[in-house]
């Protein structure tokens, strides 16, 4: 099969290229490079993938409708898998504008770049964050998420809602995947457990927001791709999938398993919560286990020493 990865240097990207590759598929990854992070780390994480014959890397923009349909045109795909997002929920206050553009217009583009070239399936990176300050845990599919706290978390609820139009209208078939805190070996930097991780290492401090008792569903990557797989290989039409642990760690915890990993103490500094974070977030995986057989198996004790053992081994 050939699949086209947007965002496809990405953490979760390159993961994904490199699972599709080993599996003998053909991969067309579409990146902008963007200067979110380091374009210089995106590269490396395509390393691997650009010495097969069977990956072909594009530069371009989620935004160029020429670019998707000339791809969508010249390198026909069975599934799009689309990754590429501007990320972050704090940034997404500083540039909501921003957000709206890459993140919806983006999508729209697709889809309709999709929709005019004849393809009809789609797997879209959605969010844990649009569930926003739900009360009820843990999170299912069917509930209510009409009150996102974050522009990121509006964007993507955005998206899901163009997906459901292409489908009623187009019968354009999308699977938006709820990811719940996804971490492992090259996860950005400005994430919490490779932040954290790294001002531990080395010994400077470390900004708590809030008392330490705000809850994350923490997901290995390895598992985010294994559910991906698992949605690959089902057919669906219009679905709504929770990607998660479905065990939820405290802020507090988090840093004690880090520390651990370390064998580092950290120098906490408490500060204020941020506007845009959420208390808690928590995967109901009912729907992803008895559908598509989706199984997490890394626990997040499990998990922090794997990316601890990672961090340490390509700190730099």
């Amino acid at each position: 099969m050939r699949f086209l990865v947007t965002g496809a240097a990405g953490f979760i990207g390159s993961h994904l290229v490199d699972r599709l590759l080993a599996r003998g598929h053909e991969v067309v990854g579409l990146d902008c490079f963007d200067d979110f992070y380091s374009p210089a780390l995106k590269r490396s994480n395509l390393e691997g993938a650009r010495t097969s014959p069977t990956f072909h890397l594009v530069e371009g923009d989620i935004r160029d409708c020429a670019l998707l349909e000339r791809l969508l045109t010249e390198r026909p795909v069975e599934t799009v898998v689309h990754l590429a997002a501007r990320a972050g929920v704090r940034p997404s206050i500083a540039d909501p504008l921003l957000y709206q553009d890459v993140n919806v217009g983006g999508t729209g583009r697709l889809l309709e770049a999709m929709r005019s070239t004849g393809h009809d399936r789609l797997i879209f990176a959605s969010s844990s964050s649009v569930y926003g300050n739900n009360s009820k845990v843990p999170f299912a599919e069917t509930d209510p998420v009409d009150h996102p706290i974050s522009p990121y978390a509006a964007t993507k609820k955005a998206c899901e809602l163009l997906c459901h139009t292409y489908w009623h209208l187009f019968k354009l078939r999308c699977c938006c995947l709820r990811f719940f805190t996804v971490y492992g070996p090259r996860q950005r930097p400005e994430m919490a457990i490779h932040k954290f991780t790294r001002l531990i290492n080395d010994g400077q401090e470390l900004p708590i927001f809030g008392d330490g008792s705000s809850r994350r569903d923490y997901t290995y990557i390895d598992d985010i791709i294994q559910g991906i797989e698992a949605v690959i290989g089902v057919d669906f039409d219009f679905d709504i999938v929770n990607l998660g642990e479905s065990q939820t760690t405290t802020l507090r915890q988090l840093v004690q398993l880090i520390e651990l990993a370390l064998g580092k103490k950290a120098l906490l500094k408490q500060l204020a919560l941020q506007p845009g974070d959420v208390m808690q977030t928590f995967a109901d995986l009912q729907h992803a286990r008895t559908r598509y057989g989706y199984s997490p198996r890394i626990p997040i004790a499990d998990g922090i020493p794997r990316f601890v053992e990672w961090y340490t081994s390509h700190a730099r």
